[in-house]
């Protein structure tokens, strides 16, 4: 009977890494088969051997190749509980059997019929390496092994146990046996390269952990040999070809010597090139080729570089089968490379390839993978994680280990960017501490120092920056002028580092007005520009910086020739732009400001018409951020109508900035486009190719007679025409420069342009400010019908609680500084004898902070000439003027099968404070509805959810909803209102078809407080209810009080019903909404007076609509 088992020789030899200089040993097994036959004398068979079976003796079946080094072989075979067997070679005899040199290895192999335990005992010629054997354990030195006669087995152990403590005097004892061993090899030993290759292992090691660059020399030596010992055909060249070369790139990413990131990759290329079509090691051989190529990149800028590095990490990813380990990781490699030359060329197929490779990684890697954040774009998806971990990997780094001060710069880095979010100083200041610690920690000479201090400088610029503090920018000039020092000129980040010195000397020069500074700072920008190879993505930049240094020594000196030089600094910055880039925008601005700044001083038409033609170039581009454009318009517009008032352009002008600014500010653009951000890179192209194509078939639809206009803004012809007859619409702007408000009136084709002087963007800040305060400090006083601790919530999110100035203030100063001289200039301010039914009514369509303030509530209500806009005007708001005019062109009468109330109050939803005084509200209501036999219905509480809700709304033209009001800053369509069944969102309310929505009563909490950090101060419940069609919306600006909510509404339906007109049966009509409130909230205020709670009792109700 036969039982085969496997003879194995084991060596080591330093792997393939996908980093170069990273890497553990692995040991590659070289079998060879043995056949033994049980019998007697060779003979044959095939049963089991017997339980009591004596002593037998058997040879070979057949002879073998040992393998090299081994001169013979013993076996012994033990049953279990019986006598030794012996298996004998055909040479064993010539063997001395008490050898020292003998090594005993054991294996267990099951035979039928009983379990054996196989000896082998192999004696070796001197210098060969021994088996790898992992099982060995040992605590004490190498004087203390089993073995201490195997100087290989004891390196081997001391190589291990380095690995996973660190200990430096173990690799260093490890290095000391193994060299030894080396010394007395003959060099034509078969194993010696196998040797050198080991020990130049175990001197990269210990150059990983210190970072002696003599380690580093050593192992690059020992491989070097290596390889020239190794010869061709052998199957361990192109592996050990591939060593060479990662231990030169590491060697020059300390010392940025050239020549041997070039050598590493003539190494790399070799190994590549000897590599058999289907080896395990091809796809880390082409992996490291690749990174080489981008590391020579780095250096030089030469694109062919990264082309090969392309091209190599292509075959990487290629040869790297499905499903294995490493295939994410190299997909991110080459997607880096492509958004590498994306960026050096603007080529949007490369940045499409590299987003198409990202996705791919991220698909392939398991939730919860290590690596999973950074591959989604997001280095740490919290910065404090990012800072707990970074702070746990350089407190486990020893002291003088060689990626100690990379970590330190690394964690520096992560305080910095959470100082620019946060601008908590404490970690400004850990930063700084870190990176310098990092600093002094680098080697003069190491290739990472100038990066390390560049870092270093842009902390104490972001410090600077915070607390304007001299020496943190001193400080910053010092760190990057060295890394300029440090940095060899064919270096790529060269051009990075002139700029950024460039930029903080021209801060300085703005701090302190040295003309050396600027003028030093024109020298470091215009030699970014001259070392910047022709092509490079970033040269436009580099340009703009140049001429925009230029143009501020020119505001200093005023000599032309600064002003020359920067306007053909920007010039060429433009040109160098690619057309649909992101810059082109802001490049036509700076150059236009250039070019008017020009003017200024030569007053010259020429240099003022090319500041103009910037301006329109900039807004009529086809790329860059709408706000921007807008500016530009604005900045035309004006420049127009100042020194060309009679120019046709003027009104194109004009025309375009507020098509601009109807597309920013208006609500025709559905909310959910405006407030979609993409997350990710992948969105983000998708989107853009999606916002191409939009533009494609909309220029095909517009180009059919009758749709010129398909999906655009309303003209001003076209607004000027369908403004509602019975009041002005203003609107208000207020910006750093100055405050205006225009007015549009029915029947007028001119614009009324009324100045605010007086006010300014400060002020509408500090009244916000003020207000807010306010309703901290009394909001607690109002009297809602429980009296619990819920009392302070109201119809509200939660407490407040501070302490402010009055109110009387805040609506003060909107009198005198926007809405007196507001209607003053509209002919208004005069009293009449019925204060609300000839009142005028004016639609107010603010702007910034001053969306935020009671515009309708500005007054003097102190002292003795006591007056508000109440007394003149029945006030009420619209999100955007187009809202309001397409209401009015489309307004149609309801059909009178739905021309109905419907009502419901919702006094206990799930997880908000209860307001009990909703039920007794909404009852009176419909009560007086049923007396006056009006269409009305009243479903609260359980009785109906939030989907019932939306049949009703379809069902009845108008609604009542007592309840609290959420709203969702970050996502609007998200806003809802908190019913006991869930929640009844805008989005669901916009999806309905409510062509004969008439009113809708939103007697909830903050249903018209917007969010000044969103694109659109406008957007809020209120709004949101005009685009799903309702033609008027009562709502409130914050929250409301039990009583007085239940108060206004009583008064608001009964002046309603008392004013319907004949005819009206059963009919529910809102179209007096404005004059109803305006007459409730008056009566509200003559019961409370006006003190400053009084106040903020009734001024947060407010109309919307028509």
């Amino acid at each position: 009977m036969s039982i085969p088992f496997h003879l194995n020789d084991t060596k080591s030899e330093r792997p393939n890494s996908d980093s170069a200089g990273k890497g553990v040993y692995h040991w590659v097994l070289e079998a060879a088969m043995l056949s033994l036959m049980l019998g007697k004398d060779g003979a044959d068979r095939s049963d089991n051997l017997p339980p009591d079976a004596g002593p037998l003796r058997w040879t070979l079946h057949s002879t073998f190749e040992l393998p090299p080094g081994i001169r013979g072989i013993r076996f012994v075979i033990k049953r279990n509980g019986g006598e030794a067997i012996e298996i004998v070679s055909p040479d064993y005899a010539s063997l001395a059997k008490d050898s020292t040199n003998l090594l005993d290895h054991e294996w267990e192999m099951a035979i039928p019929g009983d379990m054996v335990q196989l000896q082998l005992a192999a004696i070796l010629d001197e210098g060969v390496e021994s088996p790898h054997h992992h099982d060995h354990e040992n605590d004490g030195s190498c004087t203390a092994l089993a073995f201490i006669q195997e100087p290989l087995k004891c390196w081997e152990t001391l190589y291990d146990r380095f690995q996973r403590t660190g200990n430096l005097n173990e690799i260093s004892e490890a290095i000391s046996i193994l060299h030894r061993v080396v010394e007395t090899t003959p060099a034509d030993d078969m194993n010696f390269a196998t040797m050198l290759n080991n020990l130049a292992s175990s001197f990269l090691s210990r150059f990983e952990h210190t970072g002696d660059l003599g380690d580093l020399a050593e192992a690059i030596s020992l491989q070097t040999r290596a390889v020239d010992l190794t010869p061709a055909g052998d199957e361990d060249l192109p592996s050990r070809l591939s060593n060479l070369g990662n231990s030169l790139g590491c060697r020059y990413q300390s010392t940025g010597d050239l020549s041997d990131i070039s050598r590493a990759i003539s190494f790399q290329m070799q190994g590549v090139y000897l590599t058999p079509e289907g080896h395990m090691h091809g796809p880390s051989e082409f992996n490291n080729l690749g990174r080489s190529y981008n590391i020579r990149f780095e250096r030089t800028g030469n694109l062919s570089d990264l082309a090969n590095a392309i091209s190599a990490q292509m075959n990487a990813v290629q040869l790297t089968p499905e499903g294995h380990a490493d295939l994410p990781s190299r997909l991110m490699n080459l997607g880096g490379s492509f958004t590498c030359r994306f960026e050096r060329t603007g080529d949007l197929e490369d940045i499409s390839e590299a987003i198409s490779l990202r996705t791919r990684a991220v698909h392939l890697t398991p939730e919860g993978h290590a690596d999973l954040p950074r591959r989604l774009h997001e280095p740490w998806r919290d910065i404090a994680e990012a800072i707990s971990l970074q702070t746990c990997a350089v407190h486990l780094t020893p002291e003088g280990h060689a990626d100690l001060p990379r970590r330190l710069m690394n964690l520096g880095g992560s305080f910095t960017r959470r100082f620019e979010r946060t601008g908590n100083l404490e970690d400004i200041s850990a930063a700084i501490s870190l990176q310098t610690h990092a600093v002094h920690l680098t080697p003069e000479g190491h290739a990472d120092l100038p990066n390390i201090l560049t870092n270093l400088a842009t902390s104490f610029l972001s410090r600077f920056q915070s607390l304007n503090n001299d020496s943190d920018l001193s400080e910053a000039i010092a760190r990057q002028t060295r890394a300029i020092e440090l940095t060899p000129e064919s270096h790529a980040s060269l051009p990075y580092y002139l700029t950024s010195l460039g930029v903080l000397l021209r801060r300085q020069f703005q701090r302190f007005g040295n003309l050396s500074d600027i003028s030093t700072a024109l020298a470091r920008q215009k030699q970014a520009v001259d070392v910047s190879s022709k092509g490079h993505a970033q040269l436009p930049g580099f340009h703009t910086n140049l001429g925009t240094s230029f143009m501020m020594r020119f505001g200093h000196t005023h000599d032309p020739v600064d002003a020359e030089n920067g306007i053909s600094n920007l010039v060429q910055a433009l040109q160098l732009t690619p057309d649909m880039h992101a810059e082109l925008l802001p490049t036509y601005m700076n150059l236009a400001s250039a070019w008017f700044q020009y003017f200024t001083l030569s007053h010259r038409s020429d240099h003022l018409d090319a500041s103009i033609s910037n301006c329109k170039s900039a807004v009529t581009c086809t790329s860059g951020s709408p706000r921007t454009k807008l500016k530009g318009a604005i900045r035309w517009a004006g420049l127009l109508n100042d020194f060309y008032p009679c120019s046709t352009s003027v009104l194109t002008a004009f025309g375009t900035a507020l098509d601009l600014l109807t597309s920013i500010a208006g609500l025709e653009q559905t909310v959910q486009h405006r407030f979609t951000m993409a997350s990710h890179e992948a969105e983000a192209l998708k989107h853009s190719q999606l916002a191409s194509e939009r533009d494609r078939i909309l220029g095909h639809i517009r180009a059919i007679p009758g749709f010129e206009t398909f999906l655009q803004p309303l003209r001003c012809t076209a607004i000027l025409s369908h403004l509602p007859p019975s009041g002005p619409v203003v609107v208000l702007n207020v910006h750093e420069d100055r405050c205006d408000a225009i007015a549009l009136r029915d029947g007028s084709d001119e614009v009324l342009h009324i100045p605010l002087p007086s006010f300014t963007l400060q002020k509408a800040k500090w009244y916000q400010r003020m207000l807010t305060a306010q309703l901290k400090e009394h909001q607690r006083r109002i009297q809602d019908v429980e009296q619990t601790s819920e009392l302070s919530w109201g119809r509200a999110a939660g407490p407040y609680n501070a302490k402010a100035r009055d109110v009387h203030g805040v609506l003060e100063g909107l009198w005198r500084g926007v809405v007196r001289p507001t209607l003053d200039a509209l002919g208004f301010l005069r009293r009449d004898e019925d204060p609300v039914n000839a009142l005028p009514r004016i639609w107010w369509c603010p702007t910034g902070p001053l969306s935020f303030l009671p515009l309708h509530a500005a007054g003097v209500y102190k002292g003795v000439q006591v007056e508000n806009v109440a007394d003149y005007v029945v006030s009420s708001y619209t999100p955007s003027v187009a809202a309001l005019t397409q209401r009015v062109e489309n307004d149609a009468p309801i059909d009178d099968r739905v021309s109905r109330l419907f009502l419901t109050s919702q006094p206990t939803a799930p997880g908000a404070p209860r307001i009990l005084g909703t039920m007794k509200e909404v009852s009176a209501i419909h009560t007086k509805a049923q007396e006056l036999q009006i269409r009305a219905l009243n479903l609260s509480g359980d009785a109906i959810t939030p989907k019932e809700c939306l049949e009703r709304m379809e069902e009845y033209s108008s609604i009542h909803l007592a309840c609290h009001g959420i709203q969702e800053t970050l996502n609007p369509l998200r806003s809802r209102f908190l019913f006991h069944k869930g929640g009844l969102d805008l989005n669901s309310v916009m999806q309905k078809n409510l062509p004969n929505a008439d009113l809708a009563y939103l007697s909830a909490c903050q249903t018209s407080a917007g969010q000044e950090s969103l694109p659109d101060e406008a957007v809020h419940l209120a709004a949101g209810m005009l685009a799903a069609g309702y033609r008027r919306v009562v709502s409130t600006m914050w929250e409301i009080g039990d009583e007085s909510a239940s108060q206004v509404a009583s008064d608001f339906y009964q002046y309603l019903w008392s004013r319907r007109p004949e005819g009206s049966g059963s009919r529910f009509d809102g179209t007096l909404s404005a004059h109803a409130l305006h007459y409730a909230t008056q009566q509200l205020r003559d019961r409370l007076g006006n003190t400053n709670a009084s106040l903020l009792a009734w001024i947060p109700f407010v109309h919307y609509g028509y």
